[in-house]
């Protein structure tokens, strides 16, 4: 997005009619405006806040999906009627809420007609907008749990419980805390989305197209450039687009065709973005809303849960680029051409005030600002360098870095100001549709935590799973991976690592006696599993949409490439210094061993070091990677140091005249 007359990519994308269309832009820049006010001007009550963001959320999604599709002439009046009603709804719902809330709070537990009334409306105006958004799983869920509050007494065994009223449930899942309006959403409205509007402005102002140029220039003339360089931009782009999908539609669009050209398969090359693009959610310093949230359910300061999220991360970004370079070996693929790259110097030029905009965020977080203030920060640093930057083209026609637009001199002041309003109102738009999903599902995750904190399901779930485990941690495990398998079916990331920790996070905590940040730091890289591994995999399955490749066969590389979202939670149960820290040896030297041993496994599981694997040859290397997960460190040393003298003895079993290029080819 280089022009003015270019730029409208958020509303020239919505595909709605124009009422509509200009309705959602404005209610999308009230709601950025309001984001940016209580995120670094003034914070408000938390219902005023919550109710707020998720009114204006529900009404914008039903806004962007209206009933019986998006074309005016094929709406009847009656799916008219009804997107006016569940909009009024919504508004009613929050207006409700905040404007008799003192009466409430005076009423607690002797709730009016009225107020049942309002709370079942909120209830469902949220379940449809939800459906419509994120798709019928999360709703259903949802909706089984309400039922599961009703059912309680005809229900057998351990799932049995007296049953709740409809007044009941509203006063848990409407009126209180510990709903729809809990922790979830309330990271949603107090952090996600100021966060997810730093990204968006990144977008509009051309950074992603940066990431990704960067990225090639780095490492595109190497043994498979174009997927080393797909790792590297979708970890820069991943950690900050608040969504994996997302970031494989967008970066992938760049990365996957020159994946294809230099000859990975399409369905290797979908697999690819789709782990990378994974991997953009545990690495800081946005994670996604991961960091949000656990930030919040374990009461420690963000600024450590981002330090404690770095090395697993690098990790498994490593072992991804590990996976695709042995891929590149095997079969013998080569880089793009110096000729075809983009200039490192150039590029940098382009694109160095991005890098700025994301040492702000940092240096605020080390300055130990709110959450939300560093976010608010971050967004004033883009926009004010990229305007910064614009007039420095602008003055300066030629300059390195300037676009065609941008640099031409007699350009009037009028078209520079009128082009960076654009701009403004594209990364409003581009951010309030990028948080419809999250936010949603941030507030549905609120019903389910609000019906398992009501029933006591929580308990009854962490009783099971000890039982089932027989106190073994790693059985508890296995079954922690399998329940967030099958909680991905139908739960987004963000809302499956709530449900998730609600229900298993005190039975690691207090019952196997794992430390809290390691516990949630588990649930949270498992919770991830639903991006990419089959049946589900949607990160795969937008990836194979791009890539134009099978999906389930795209599913099963991207599992393949993402398997340290598996090792390295249980590397980190056993070496808790990789997320705790400890002294800086102690640290060095296990995130060495754990990143040879990840390396080794992947270098197993593909079949290729230097050479060709044979199945002794796998084994081999498989034992030396099982030694990093013993606690002992003289057994996880001598793994490494096999490992190492392993690959260098293929290595000089390599004939002569191939040692020179092989020599690029060794781990």
């Amino acid at each position: 997005m280089t022009s003015a007359g270019g730029a409208s990519i958020g509303r020239r994308n919505l595909g709605l009619p124009g009422f509509s269309a200009g309705t959602f832009v404005v209610l999308a820049i009230a709601l950025s405006l309001f984001q940016l006010y209580i995120s670094g001007i003034r914070p408000l009550g938390l219902f005023y806040e919550r109710a707020f963001h998720l009114a204006l959320i529900q009404v914008l999604a039903f806004l962007l999906f209206p009933s019986k599709g998006r074309s005016l002439p094929t709406r009847s009046r009656m799916a008219w009627a009804l997107d006016v009603a569940l909009i009024a709804g919504s508004i009613f719902a929050a207006l409700y809420l905040t404007l008799n809330l003192d009466a409430i709070v005076n009423r607690a537990g002797a709730w009016s007609a009225t107020d049942v009334f309002a709370g079942v409306v909120a209830i469902v105006t949220l379940l449809e907008a939800s459906r419509r958004t994120v798709g019928w799983p999360i709703s259903f869920i949802a909706a089984c749990f309400i039922g599961y509050a009703y059912a309680g007494p005809a229900l057998p065994g351990v799932l049995r419980h007296g049953g709740y009223s409809t007044g009941r449930m509203v006063g848990q899942l409407y009126l209180g805390q510990e709903g729809i309006y809990g922790i979830p959403l309330g990271v949603a409205a107090s952090f996600v989305f100021i966060f997810i509007l730093f990204g968006a402005l990144l977008e509009v102002t051309d950074a992603g197209q940066f990431f990704i140029d960067l990225a090639y220039a780095v490492t595109g003339r190497q043994r498979g450039g174009p997927a080393k360089a797909a790792v590297l931009a979708s970890a820069a782009m991943g950690s900050v687009s608040g969504s994996a999908i997302a970031n494989v539609v967008t970066s992938g669009a760049f990365t996957i065709p020159l994946m294809k050209k230099v000859g990975y398969r399409a369905e290797e090359a979908g697999g690819i973005e789709a782990a990378a693009s994974t991997g953009g959610q545990i690495l800081p310093p946005i994670m996604g809303a991961g960091a949000f949230l656990m930030a919040e359910y374990t009461g420690l300061p963000y600024l450590e849960i981002v330090k404690a999220a770095v090395i697993p991360a690098i990790l498994y970004m490593g072992t991804v680029f590990v996976f695709v370079h042995l891929v590149a070996v095997r079969r013998d693929l080569r880089g793009i051409p110096a000729a075809e790259l983009p200039s490192f110097g150039r590029t940098l030029a382009k694109g160095w005030h991005f890098l700025l905009a994301l040492v702000v965020l940092m240096v605020a977080l080390l300055m130990d600002f709110s959450v939300a203030r560093v976010g608010f920060l971050a967004c004033v640093a883009i926009a004010v360098l990229a305007a910064s930057r614009s007039v420095w083209d602008r003055s300066t026609p030629g300059k390195p870095g300037a676009s065609q637009s941008d640099s031409v001199p007699h350009r009037s002041l009028v078209g520079w100001i009128g082009s960076g309003i654009v701009r403004l109102v594209d990364a409003s738009v581009v951010g309030a549709r990028n948080a419809l999903p999250v936010s949603l599902a941030c507030a549905v995750a609120g019903i389910i935590v609000g019906i398992v904190g009501l029933t006591g399901l929580g308990l009854k779930f962490s009783a099971l799973m000890l039982s089932l485990s027989q106190g073994n941690l790693l059985l508890a495990l296995v079954f922690l991976l399998l329940a967030s398998l099958v909680l991905g079916m139908g739960l987004p990331v963000t809302a499956s690592y709530v449900v998730l920790v609600v229900l298993a996070g005190p039975v690691l905590i207090n019952d196997f006696g794992l430390p809290v940040l390691i516990a949630h730091m588990l649930v949270f890289w498992y919770s991830q599993d639903s991006n990419v591994t089959p049946p589900v995999c949607l990160a795969a399955y937008a990836a194979a949409g791009v890539a134009g490749a099978d999906p389930m066969r795209t599913g099963l590389q991207a599992w393949k490439y993402a398997k340290g979202l598996y090792l390295i939670p249980l590397l980190m149960v056993v070496h808790p210094e990789l997320a705790l820290g400890g002294a800086w040896p102690v640290v060095l030297g296990k995130a060495t061993m754990s990143m040879v041993a990840l390396a080794a496994f992947a270098a197993a599981l593909e079949g290729q070091l230097v050479r060709r694997l044979t199945a002794v040859g796998r084994i081999l290397l498989m034992a030396g990677a099982a030694t990093a997960f013993f606690p002992s460190v003289l057994i996880g040393t001598s793994g490494t140091l096999f490992v190492a003298g392993y690959t260098l003895w293929d290595f000089r079993r390599q004939e002569p005249n191939n040692r020179g290029g092989a020599a690029d080819a060794t781990i």
